[in-house]
């Protein structure tokens, strides 16, 4: 929408392929590109290319922000911003280019108020973590409900805020970092997990392409912690030997008690993982 907006183009292609990505987006002559959920991972852990950098990208937004957004800039010559959106909204969270608060979404953007709430809609202190309700100054800049549907439009937009379903904590220069959807977050043992924050250390592994967090019942009492694990083509990977690096750089309570390797997790078209 944004490029209709200012006169640009848009081109379509069906999918997203790593091998392919570079070379259609210099035949289409792109200039910015979204490279949404495990784009950026499968483009940086491809082998180098002597033409890494012969294309025609000056900026990509990276959704979701990695430790390696750096690498990605200086292998491939690209600006990197970060975002946080929804169907439902008007990107009410943007970065500035190259940030350097890894894991960030960016900061509020102007026209729009953002509110991070506990479950009684009151807000949470700095630093704490809280559900994301937005708001805008201009009317029709965002949704106005639910089509057919006033019982989730009711719910959504209780107490004048549309609220996203999502956790966000923001520090004192006011930015804010995605924790988890609502929705996901893992209880266990009386700790409450981003499967978010687990699937970025799980894919600091050189060898773990993607991965997805979920929940799993526990025999004792609320949840457990699986990670399902796709390898970059090429390279072995093993249970155990995942289990053992992630002992050394996850706190001990979200350390996965149950691993699963497939060869390929499930995507939606745009290339997010279906945990479902």
């Amino acid at each position: 929408f944004v490029m209709l907006a200012r006169g640009a183009s848009v081109a379509m292609i069906d999918n997203f392929s790593t091998e392919d990505f570079w070379a259609v987006a210099k035949a289409t002559r792109s200039t910015v590109v979204f490279l949404l959920g495990v784009m950026a991972t499968f483009l940086l852990k491809a082998d180098p290319r002597p033409d890494d950098r012969d294309h025609t990208v000056k900026k990509a937004f990276m959704v979701p922000l990695t430790g390696d957004a750096p690498a990605f800039t200086e292998r491939f010559g690209v600006d990197i911003y970060t975002i946080f959106n929804m169907t439902e909204i008007s990107s009410p969270i943007v970065s500035e280019a190259n940030p350097t608060k890894i894991g960030t979404c960016g900061r509020v953007r102007d026209g729009v108020d953002v509110r991070l709430v506990d479950r009684n809609d009151c807000e949470v202190p700095v630093g704490e973590t809280g559900e994301m309700l937005v708001r805008t100054d201009r009317p029709w800049a965002m949704n106005s409900g639910y089509n057919a549907n006033p019982e989730a439009t009711a719910e959504a937009w209780r107490n004048g805020w549309f609220h996203t379903g999502d956790a966000f904590r923001r520090d004192e220069d006011g930015y804010f970092y995605f924790v988890d959807r609502v929705k996901d977050a893992i209880r266990r043992r009386g700790e409450n997990i981003s499967s978010f924050e687990v699937e970025a250390d799980v894919c600091s592994h050189p060898a773990v392409r993607e991965a997805a967090a979920v929940a799993v019942p526990s025999e004792f009492s609320e949840d457990e912690v699986m990670v399902i694990v796709a390898p970059v083509p090429g390279q072995k990977l093993e249970a155990r030997q995942l289990a053992e690096f992630l002992i050394h750089t996850m706190p001990y309570f979200m350390v996965p008690r149950y691993i699963r390797i497939l060869d390929e997790l499930p995507k939606t078209p745009s290339a997010k993982v279906m945990k479902a």
